[in-house]
């Protein structure tokens, strides 16, 4: 990986787009006020191809304010065109260019307005305002304001702005032009960035823009990271991970108005580089993000820092088996159901469990030999107290095969328990507590369904599947629940073969206690994603990869 400082854009080159530069001069600035004059400037390429200018006759009278100040009088537009004969002259004269005006709201909305009191259609066409321009790449100390004579002036503009329509507009062009010579220097040369840069961006932010330079449109992993010294040596630490199918989009929208985070505003301010790098397949770059996360943990980073974590449900493996709450699996030989990703879950699921399983809930390591007394949970008839020995003791064999079968698949005693209560309960119009019962049903079922669909690919030595793309095929090779190699078989090429080749240089992985994968849950179930995606065919298979018969329709059923 290298840190790329530059971005070479895609998009329309601003050689190539034509400006038309407007100015109006007014009655006034309220909705009823009337346009007196047009001024227009088209250019292309720094070229001035067209201009247009002339009075209106706004059939109203100019107040004695507007006249001193633009000059214009009521006199001198007594008998200029009317409106309706300017318009379609102006329509037709910026047809096919991009708008641009000092404060272009302002003249924008009359040119709206007129259209609409005329029976036009407004073009729509892209409008750039040099106000927002010059407050985005304008620094404080630079200009005072960014009024169109300041910015004149600061730009050496070659007409001096004078509240006349066509002064103006020539001398918008001269700032127009300057301003795109300053945002040229941080990489924006298309019109598409030339509109994002009217957007509200501090201007150190987006001048790192410059960083995204050669970075390709493939999918990937990017990195921002800091570099600070320590002692004699450069001490590198990551900020943030992230994928995109097209890195350099992504990576540019960092520095745009796009990118509203006020943490992530803050990581790109911190940053001192961003690092990429290429993967074959999305799914290898949503893999390698996942991987550098667990790696570096880095602190702007909120998802996925901390992959192992979360809660178990196990059945113990002692004379009498119990459920319990842990937070990590033994190989040990007991059963598990999980991870949950909040304690709370792990124990609503667990509730339901014990609604249709009774089994003991005290912690006591019970004995088969010694008889101890039974509890109030056994004398209200959930469990059958195998501490007693005897009858309670033999019942508990059946308790505890029932456990087992919930755990390993076998939902429909779970079911059908909540099923029963919940249709009591809601006779009963007991409905907060038939809500208790649905919720730990839900809890239940996603712990079931995220277990079994881990389990059944943490099971399999190993799994060569592929996928249409772009006229070719990804190809995948996961093994334990690891994805242990990618690779991209092209239009022309035989999949199998490069299948075959990409098994042959796949990551050796050891095989893993069971339940759990050989990667983190979250890389197994993202590589489960992609096996339960349209279009995927399996290539080889080594081992099962299915869930248990009864895991989903019922508990689909109920649920819903």
């Amino acid at each position: 990986m290298s840190i790329q400082p530059v971005l070479v854009e895609s998009g329309t080159h601003l050689s190539e787009v034509s400006f038309c530069v407007v100015d109006l001069e007014t009655t006034g600035g309220a909705e009823d006020s009337r346009i007196t004059e047009f001024g227009a400037v088209r250019v292309r390429g720094g070229e001035v191809t067209g201009e247009l200018s002339t009075l209106v006759n706004p059939h109203t009278h100019i107040p004695a304010a507007i006249a001193v100040l633009t000059g214009i009088t009521n006199s001198m537009v007594a008998g200029a065109p009317r409106l309706a004969d300017v318009l379609p002259q102006f329509l037709e004269f910026a047809a096919g260019s991009v708008i641009v005006a000092h404060n272009a709201r302002f003249d924008v909305g009359f040119l709206k307005r007129g259209c609409a009191e005329l029976g036009y259609a407004w073009p729509s066409p892209p409008v750039v305002d040099t106000v927002g321009l010059a407050r985005s790449v304008m620094m404080r100390d630079e200009v005072p304001n960014h009024k169109l004579s300041t910015l004149a002036r600061h730009f050496h503009a070659s007409v001096e702005p004078n509240h006349r329509a066509l002064s103006d507009a020539r001398a918008t062009v001269d700032v127009l032009h300057g301003l795109i010579e300053r945002v040229g220097s941080l990489g924006v040369h298309t019109l598409e960035d030339l509109l994002e840069c009217t957007r509200k961006v501090h201007p150190a932010r987006r001048a790192r823009r410059t960083w995204a330079q050669g970075v390709p449109e493939k999918p990937g992993v990017y990195c921002f990271v800091t570099e600070r010294p320590d002692g004699d040596a450069v001490r590198k630490e990551v900020l943030y991970v992230g994928t995109s199918k097209n890195l350099r989009q992504r990576v540019r929208s960092y520095f745009t108005a796009a990118e509203t985070r006020p943490r992530i505003d803050e990581m790109v301010r911190v940053a001192t580089g961003v690092e990429t790098t290429v993967c074959r397949t999305q799914l290898e770059a949503q893999v390698l993000e996942l991987r550098l996360i667990a790696a570096h943990s880095p602190r702007y980073n909120r998802r996925s820092k901390f992959p192992e974590r979360g809660t178990w449900i196990k059945l113990t493996t002692e004379a009498f088996p119990r459920f319990s709450l842990v937070s990590r699996v033994l190989d040990d030989g007991a059963r598990y159901l999980g991870p949950f990703r909040q304690r709370a879950g792990a124990e609503e699921a667990l509730m339901a469990i014990y609604d249709a399983c009774p089994v003991r809930r005290c912690s006591a390591r019970l004995s088969v030999r010694t008889a101890r007394p039974a509890c109030a949970i056994a004398e209200l008839g959930h469990c059958c107290a195998p501490c007693e020995l005897g009858e309670g003791a033999a019942a508990y064999e059946e308790v505890a095969a029932a456990a087992k079968a919930i755990l390993d698949g076998d939902v429909r005693e779970v079911v059908a328990a909540a099923e029963r209560r919940l249709t009591r309960l809601v006779a009963e119009e007991r409905f907060e507590e038939a809500a208790t019962v649905h919720r730990r049903l839900e809890s239940f079922r996603g712990g079931s369904r995220r277990h079994h669909r881990v389990s059944a690919l943490a099971a399999c030595p190993e799994i060569v599947a592929a996928r249409p793309s772009g006229g070719g095929w990804e190809i995948h090779v996961i093994r334990y629940g690891r994805l242990a190699a990618a690779e991209i078989a092209a239009r022309g090429d035989n999949a199998r073969d490069v299948a075959e080749s990409a098994a042959r240089s796949a990551q050796s992985v050891t095989p893993p206690v069971p339940p759990l994968p050989a990667a983190t849950i979250e890389e197994t179930e993202r590589i489960a994603d992609w096996l339960e995606s349209d279009g995927v065919r399996i290539i080889e298979i080594d081992g099962g990869w299915s869930w248990p018969r009864h895991l989903g329709c019922t508990l689909e059923r109920l649920s819903a």
